[in-house]
């Protein structure tokens, strides 16, 4: 049997921002996820697995090799598959690329949470970074929040500057140049730096505000201060992947500015209706810590969509 390998030039455009919310929705009311994480290392090299189970849905193994001596070849440091498997047979369905589905399910699963955190009237919306996933938020944002204008910081604004002049003609956006007089300003706040310490301070919020943090993936790595976490409702993607992980709520729980209590619950919670938004006036923080379950709900997306246009095209005339 062939295992079909999918890669962005197969499926990217036809693909859509509201399938990827779709399925993320569907998967978080199916029963909670098994999922595990792994990681080898060989000096600086390194070989992260991320795995999960999700009861008829199937499972997926995520893998990635770390090579930082690549970029003196002028090769990429990040390789990596995802690999699906048929929830009753355990037989591979399919192997995709590993940028692919991070692409569409960082900023699908940051989508997810402003639609049930931000508030339906947001419009102006400020990214903090200017990488690929600043891209792709962009891209994602612009879906739901038709009407949406974008601004754009960057420790380096020449980063801020390229982003801008590479949008789609159409979009209103532009570079931010005070930090401070821009998160003033926006409704929804993106998070998506490799900050070690916080560049957005509490002080600057406004009441109504929606913060979607990405950025902070390790212990010593946080996006905001203790007083935009105290000022905040706190919720998550996934309380196991961020608990344990992220600096963003790891540091204040030290420090005991918050505890886990004050997490009011993650996507299950919001999906099922537990918990969300309070009042129009409220500070909602949304911490995307991502997750192999993620990356399992948005590839199954990518496959159902990959098998549809495959049967259209081989479909006799």
């Amino acid at each position: 049997m062939t295992v079909p390998f999918i890669g962005p030039e197969d499926i990217e455009a036809h693909l859509a921002w509201a399938d990827v919310t779709d399925a993320l929705r569907a998967g978080h009311r199916r029963p909670r996820a098994a999922i595990a994480d792994g990681l080898v290392r060989r000096g600086s090299d390194g070989l992260l697995t991320r795995s999960a189970w999700i009861d008829g849905l199937g499972a997926a193994v995520k893998t990635a090799t770390v090579v930082p001596g690549n970029a003196a070849d002028s090769l990429p440091t990040i390789h990596g598959r995802v690999t699906l498997y048929d929830d009753r047979t355990g037989i591979p369905d399919a192997i995709l690329d590993f940028h692919l589905v991070t692409r569409w399910k960082t900023a699908g699963d940051s989508l997810l949470g402003a639609q049930f955190l931000a508030r339906p009237d947001s419009r102006r919306i400020l990214i903090l970074g200017a990488g690929a996933v600043a891209r792709t938020l962009v891209s994602a944002y612009s879906s739901h929040f038709r009407d949406a204008t974008f601004r754009i910081w960057n420790r380096t604004p020449a980063g801020a500057v390229t982003l801008v002049a590479e949008a789609p003609t159409g979009l209103d956006i532009d570079v931010a140049g005070d930090l401070a007089g821009a998160v003033r300003e926006a409704d929804i706040i993106c998070g998506a730096t490799m900050a070690i310490r916080p560049v957005l301070r509490g002080a600057w919020l406004r009441p109504g505000q929606h913060l979607d943090l990405i950025g902070s993936y390790r212990p010593d790595m946080r996006e905001v201060d203790d007083d935009a976490i105290s000022r905040s409702s706190l919720f998550a993607d996934s309380l196991e992947t961020t608990l344990g992980h992220s600096g963003e709520f790891l540091i204040p729980l030290a420090a005991g500015i918050m505890s886990k209590t004050d997490i009011r619950g993650d996507l299950y919670d919001l999906v099922a209706g537990k918990t969300g938004r309070a009042s129009p006036d409220e500070i909602t923080l949304f911490k995307n810590g991502g997750g192999a379950h993620l990356d399992l709900m948005t590839a199954r997306r990518i496959l159902e969509t990959w098998r549809r246009i495959t049967s259209e095209t081989q479909a006799p005339p």
